[in-house]
């Protein structure tokens, strides 16, 4: 089975995956961060470095897809290629920070690869409001995110409501405002409850 989580930037991805894989012991697939060699570049200059990274990214993705496919057991992966092209790419080309050229090129490689491809079997979606996105991103203190701008947030923000809005599979949101699953143990037992009703049709005990 595949459990996908998706949010911007700073919406508390990798900790809810880390909370559900560790409630679940479900396998969890990391956004490669760390050892990326292109991110602190590409938020000090977007427009030189955006076809770059948006190339790792898709390369990155792409495997874990055919090795998610291949597992036999379950995974959850902290963001997926879907968000790579339909948000972050078309988000880099609407701003003027990717060429057409790149975004044709790119676009026509992405729409190759999910032919041979399925959506996840639950999409969980943590929506959150910009100031929530810039403390979270605040507190965590990477470096390199200290010169993302307010305007790239929103346009991403903006991008990953089309994107639910139109989505087929099966979807669970979350308010990443009001829903402190990583402090409240009720909120993430109402997180727990709705995927245990979506994945086993199981209701929570009254």
């Amino acid at each position: 089975m595949h459990i996908a989580i998706a949010g911007n930037i700073g919406s508390g991805k990798t900790t809810l995956t880390r909370m559900l894989a560790k409630r679940y012991g479900w396998t969890p697939r990391f956004e490669p961060v760390d050892n990326n060699p292109y991110l602190a570049d590409f938020y000090e200059d977007m427009a030189r470095w955006s076809f770059n990274l948006q190339i790792y990214f898709l390369n990155k993705r792409f495997k874990e897809v055919v090795e998610i496919s291949k597992s036999s057991d379950t995974i959850i992966q902290d963001r997926t290629i879907f968000e790579d092209a339909r948000i972050f790419a078309p988000n880099l080309y609407d701003q003027g920070m990717m060429s057409k050229r790149d975004f044709d090129n790119y676009s026509d490689l992405f729409d190759l690869m999910m032919s041979l491809v399925k959506l996840p079997d639950l999409m969980i979606y943590i929506r959150s409001t910009i100031p929530n996105l810039v403390a979270q991103i605040q507190k965590r203190g990477r470096e390199y995110e200290k010169s993302i701008r307010i305007d790239y947030l929103t346009g991403l923000n903006k991008r990953y409501e089309e994107w639910i809005s139109t989505y087929k599979g099966n979807l669970i949101i979350v308010d990443g405002d009001t829903t402190k699953f990583e402090s409240n143990p009720q909120d993430f037992r109402r997180i727990t409850d709705t995927i245990d009703s979506e994945l086993y049709g199981l209701f929570p005990m009254q």
